[in-house]
């Protein structure tokens, strides 16, 4: 059969979409019980359950994202990273179990670009703890170099890092939440970058990098509904933490603060708030959204 013969007589794979019925994965959450008080209430509503798994983790923004979970529920998780992160960051982390010792936190070594790597890491969270309800991807990279000096090497590795490694880690989880049979909440990483030019710094990779996580997050919700899993992003803007420090970055950091409306950078602790919301029961009916979290820049 000629190639243009085989394409004529393919028939295209269907996803297939919730019905939204009370016996299905998307059906509205219960009522929460009139016998609650006010306080307990509001406790329930942000309410995170079972277990996560987050990749790298051991960064500032993802521990403190690790630690309000926490703090709203969550039982266990597993924190992806390369090994020279999970060192330098071992005093964070062994804070994160001394502030929670009932939680299962373990952690593991996961370049995500390793697409077996990624899912023997995430078969092995499933087995020690017993299941995986969340995935927060925060791994990634950022380059600064002109476009027109930009090697093939850094443009592949930044999409590789950035774009496939997510794909990569939610793939995997996602398949292990449709087996459990249980639905899940999956958060992918984008940022402004996917919806304005950064300025002054060229880095047109890791700007195409996160314009593709927006629209991964809309394939992924729509094909991933069935199963009950609800796939969103978050868009940061410049946030304060080391990667963006010292006084080479002085001038940036001048410029980045006076084209926002709110006159400085994001602080750490500052995504908290949308990433429990999209964890927990406050976020049961948002799936496909993203969440731009950036002091304003982006309006103009």
């Amino acid at each position: 059969m000629s190639d243009r013969a085989s394409l004529a007589s393919r028939q295209l794979p269907v996803m297939t979409l919730s019905n939204g019925a009370a016996t299905s994965l998307t059906a509205p959450p219960k009522p929460l019980p009139s016998t609650l008080s006010a306080a307990e209430r509001a406790q329930a509503r942000f309410g995170v359950t079972g277990n996560a798994i987050i990749t790298g983790g051991a960064g500032t923004l993802a521990l403190s994202a690790a630690r309000a979970l926490f703090e709203h529920g969550l039982q266990g998780i597993a924190i992806f990273d390369l090994q020279s992160t999970l060192d330098t960051s071992s005093t964070a982390i062994d804070a994160l179990k001394a502030d929670f010792p009932a939680a299962n936190i373990i952690t593991l070594t996961v370049d995500v670009t390793d697409a077996v790597a990624v899912d023997q890491a995430v078969e092995d969270c499933t087995s020690k703890l017993s299941s995986i309800n969340t995935l927060l991807c925060f791994a990634g990279i950022v380059g600064c170099v002109h476009a027109m000096d930009m090697t093939p090497e850094q443009w592949r590795k930044t999409l590789d890092v950035n774009t496939t490694g997510s794909f990569f880690c939610a793939q995997a989880v996602a398949k292990r939440m449709a087996a459990q049979g249980t639905g899940g909440s999956i958060m992918l990483t984008a940022s402004i970058s996917g919806h304005r030019v950064n300025y002054p710094q060229p880095q047109v990779s890791y700007n195409v990098s996160k314009a593709a996580i927006v629209a991964m997050k809309n394939s992924l919700a729509a094909e991933w509904s069935g199963h009950g899993i609800r796939v969103n992003c978050i868009s940061p803007g410049y946030m304060d933490t080391v990667l963006n420090e010292g006084p080479g970055l002085e001038q940036a950091r001048n410029t980045w603060a006076s084209r926002c409306p709110m006159g400085r950078m994001g602080a750490i602790g500052e995504l908290d708030g949308a990433i429990v919301l999209l964890c927990s029961r406050a976020g049961s009916y948002m799936t496909g959204a993203d969440i731009v979290i950036d002091g304003g820049s982006i309006v103009f």
